[in-house]
């Protein structure tokens, strides 16, 4: 079954907006696509996009702020745990130097073979940059950071668990994944034909706390999957609900992208998704996109109201 082609994006709720821009499009050198609001609920909070220049999937990152507010949760098992971006495998001397120089702790590690770079967020989300063979997607090159250490995009999500053998069934007849590998008592799956771009790494975390599920500060929310169009979304929700993952959300309109949402038996959540045919340019200029502040068309009536409750921040 192949009804997903890679990560669409992977989606965290953070502290403060400032430092979470200034994180993303400084030290990591990402573009921002778009600064639009939470499409859901009614608290005020950003929905900030970093990419490469065209925001291609794969490459997306998004966040929500949650200091304002001040919502916050706690990281544990049965949870997302890790955002792992992938970067030129001789790149991970110049990501050590850049990030420990910009005041973030960072250690070189390895598991499943791979050597990375472990540092974390701002907000205390673990990060890892992941030395991925045969990456043919462009680096994004931007002030001190060139094409040969340039970030690629999403390498994978690390999961933590408290019983492991619970996704296998999940990621591979649900998902369409296969097992690549284990690591101790850590396990790897990846989607076959997509090169270093679409990894899940199962890690075993049976004696911590139970991590938040909902949206709040300092959580990893969702990892999001692309399924390139409508019809392979439709049929990958029907798939999922056949084999009795019935907590299926119903088709969300992001705007720029449609989505569903299924919670893995891991807990973590998954989203399925892919792009309108305008994209990103549907509220912006194509080229131009991530300059303003822009708003869904459901909002228009409480613009005013929600930058008021926003926290303020320079981009």
């Amino acid at each position: 079954m192949a009804l997903i082609s890679g990560y669409h994006h992977v989606t965290m709720s953070v502290d403060g907006a400032q430092e979470d821009f200034d994180f993303f499009t400084g030290t990591l050198g990402m573009k921002s696509i778009k600064k639009t609001v939470l499409f859901d609920g009614t608290t005020p909070v950003y929905h900030l996009y970093y990419a490469n220049e065209t925001g291609d999937a794969s490459t997306i990152v998004t966040t929500f702020p949650f200091r304002k507010p001040g919502i916050f949760g706690k990281r544990g098992t049965n949870q997302s745990k890790i955002i792992q971006l992938s970067v030129p495998p001789k790149s991970l001397d110049f990501w050590e130097d850049r990030l420990n120089g910009a005041g973030f702790k960072a250690e070189r590690t390895e598991r499943f073979g791979l050597p990375r770079v472990a540092f974390a967020h701002p907000c205390g989300i673990p990060h890892e940059l992941v030395a991925a063979e045969k990456d043919d997607r462009r680096s994004i090159v931007s002030d001190g950071i060139s094409a040969e250490n340039g970030i690629k995009g999403i390498y994978g999500i690390g999961i933590a668990v408290f019983d492991r053998t619970s996704m296998d069934d999940f990621m591979t007849i649900g998902m369409g994944m296969e097992k690549d590998g284990e690591d101790g008592s850590d396990l790897k799956f990846k989607l076959a034909g997509a090169g270093a771009t679409t990894a899940v790494e199962v890690l075993h975390e049976p004696d911590k706390p139970q991590g938040t599920w909902t949206l709040a500060g300092g959580t990893i929310h969702h990892l999001a999957l692309d399924t390139g169009d409508e019809e392979n979304q439709l049929k990958l929700k029907a798939h999922l609900e056949g084999l009795g993952f019935t907590d299926v959300s119903d088709q969300k309109d992001r705007n720029y992208f449609k989505s569903c949402y299924v919670r893995s038996p891991s807990g973590a959540l998954f989203e399925i998704a892919w792009t309108v045919p305008q994209g990103w340019a549907v509220d912006e200029p194509a080229g131009q996109t991530g300059r303003t502040l822009v708003f869904p068309p459901w909002f228009e009536d409480r613009k005013a109201e929600m930058i008021a409750g926003l926290e303020e921040f320079h981009w």
